[in-house]
């Protein structure tokens, strides 16, 4: 059933001649890597907030031998739909999967919390079929979306991490928690790491190293 799902979405994007999970982001980049013949240590998938990750803190993907595959305004569909490519075929010992914010923006529509959890639980049992170990992370706190407002994310935000974390230990899968550390009052992202009230600033990302890397370190 997951097959004929993710298949009738495959198709649905080549009948309107769009690329929906945006393939051709990453693909020279993941011939470099694969020409390399040495698989990257960590691959992590996200949307914009990976995407930024990499691009405001390059060193600390190059000096751990990491590689960002973050796409701005992904939901997990599309970052499924693209796992083969752009974590399966470059065969690095971990993934470390953080998404959800765009799909409780609705981004590519209304979509319940059990499907988007359904479709990073297929990432998660994707990557161990292919011997990559993973690691999941809690979505980062949301009070309001800029370019989508009056959503009221922050209780979806922490009901759908409840559901990684009870998953992460049922399964004995490391569980990244950015949101304890990293929220404010309002069950938001605290303003000394943000902007925009979603996106990390450098100072937020240093924070999310520190944590990420605390629980790496144990695994």
């Amino acid at each position: 059933m997951k097959f004929l799902i993710v298949s009738a979405i495959m198709f649905s994007a080549i009948v309107s001649g769009q690329d929906f999970a945006n393939y051709a982001k990453y693909e020279k980049q993941n011939i470099e890597i694969l020409s390399k013949k040495v698989a990257p240590n960590t691959v992590f998938m996200g949307d914009s907030i990976t995407e930024g990750w990499f691009s405001t803190d390059p060193a600390f993907f190059t000096k751990n031998n990491f590689v960002g595959r973050g796409i701005s305004g992904q939901v997990t569909s599309q970052m499924l739909l693209r796992f083969r490519e752009d974590v399966i075929k470059l065969k690095p010992k971990r993934v470390v999967i953080l998404a959800g914010t765009n799909d409780i923006a609705e981004n590519q529509g209304p979509i319940s919390l059990d499907k988007v959890f359904g479709n990073i639980v297929s990432m998660v049992e994707l990557a161990k079929a292919n011997n990559i170990k993973v690691v999941l992370c809690s979505v980062l706190p949301a009070y309001d979306f800029g370019w989508r407002k009056d959503m009221h994310p922050a209780e979806k935000v922490i009901v759908l991490n409840k559901m990684i974390e009870n998953y992460a230990n049922t399964h004995n899968i490391p569980y990244v928690d950015y949101h304890s550390e990293m929220k404010d009052s309002r069950n938001g992202l605290d303003k000394i790491y943000t902007e925009d009230e979603i996106h990390p600033t450098a100072k937020g990302y240093e924070k999310m190293e520190a944590i990420l890397m605390k629980k790496l370190n144990k695994s």
